[in-house]
């Protein structure tokens, strides 16, 4: 006799009251910077408590579909709309021969960045073309830009093969963006790569970014490199994945 197939049990009260609402705020029914319906509203439309309803709330917050403001409710965040800031990406020259950012914004230190010794990983070693675990000058710096509205966390590498003879070798040279000059008195003439990946931030960055639950950083490596195209120095940032998009010319 075939055993008797269990009927399909329906989903927990939690996850059909964050299936409700992941399926408003993808058909636009909740529009992006609109408050959802108070936890009073849910609780009494599926019958069930507020920690419930808390609960299937906590799912959207993860998956970065809401956002919580004290004091103020629960915000819908579209994935389909455009972000409030679209950033132009890379490095090019200005008519005096310096190197500035294309997006023409001006990155200010909240502290200076001091110089320490690291020795290279293999994913960053790969984009140097350095063996792992060469000694690196490296610097970290959190920098803020229009009155500390945009923040973002900037890690610069340079190699100490890549000084060698120079008068860099006993001294550090400066971080990026004053390295490229120092890199063009050294006779390197400069171009840029980058590699744009998207990926959830770790608690300090979290804490440095004053990022929202769910939301991810959007990290770029540059790679700066000679006329030869060989790299000299490398670039990590981190920025908010929320309200920014990044532009690049082709």
């Amino acid at each position: 006799m075939p055993p008797k197939s269990n009927p399909k049990k329906d989903p927990p009260k939690y996850q059909q009251i964050a299936d409700h609402l992941r399926k408003g705020i993808l058909d636009g029914t909740y529009p992006a910077g609109q408050p959802l319906p108070s936890e009073e509203i849910l609780a009494g439309q599926f019958g069930v408590t507020r920690p419930t309803v808390r609960q299937g709330i906590a799912e959207l917050r993860a998956a970065g579909l809401i956002e919580a403001m004290m004091g103020r409710g629960t915000f819908v965040r579209s994935p389909h709309s455009r972000p409030g800031l679209t950033r132009p990406r890379g490095v090019r020259q200005d008519s005096e021969g310096r190197y500035i950012e294309a997006d023409g914004l001006r990155w200010t230190g909240t502290e200076p960045s001091v110089a320490t010794r690291t020795d290279a990983p293999l994913a960053l070693a790969d984009l140097l073309r350095i063996p792992p675990g060469e000694p690196m000058f490296t610097y970290d710096a959190l920098e803020t830009a229009e009155n500390g509205r945009l923040r973002q966390l900037h890690r610069t590498y340079v190699p100490f093969s890549v000084l060698v003879g120079t008068k860099y070798e006993e001294e550090a040279p400066p971080p990026a963006p004053h390295l490229y000059a120092a890199m063009a008195e050294l006779g390197h003439t400069l171009h840029f790569t980058e590699y744009v990946r998207t990926r959830m931030p770790l608690p300090d960055q979290t804490q440095a970014l004053r990022l929202p639950g769910g939301v991810p950083v959007l990290h770029v490596l540059r790679v700066s490199l000679n006329q030869q195209d060989m790299p000299v120095a490398l670039e990590e940032l981190h920025l908010p994945g929320d309200g920014v998009e990044l532009s690049y010319g082709i």
